[in-house]
């Protein structure tokens, strides 16, 4: 369906850098709304830190580990060949 909405989209395998910023921005902005979920929900700020400090270390391995596999799978990919085509 996208390719019909963006027929001359391209799309390429990620870097390894390119993965690790999108991991830092993404996790950034989970830290900001699991803290807020948690401070309105215990209204505690040392529970809020703690599960913070701990679900994002694993979470964001998850997630990078995640983006990594995925930018290998060819599935939903737009392959534009070499001659521009």
């Amino acid at each position: 369906m996208i390719e019909k909405i963006y027929p001359v989209a391209k799309h390429s395998e990620e870097t390894f850098r390119r993965s690790v910023v999108k991991t830092i921005s993404y996790r950034f902005i989970i830290l900001i709304l699991d803290f807020t979920a948690i401070i309105i929900f215990t209204g505690q700020i040392k529970i809020a830190l703690g599960f913070m400090v701990v679900s994002n270390i694993y979470t964001t391995l998850g997630y990078f580990i995640h983006e990594r596999i995925w930018g290998k799978i060819k599935w939903g990919k737009i392959i534009q060949k070499k001659d521009g085509k």
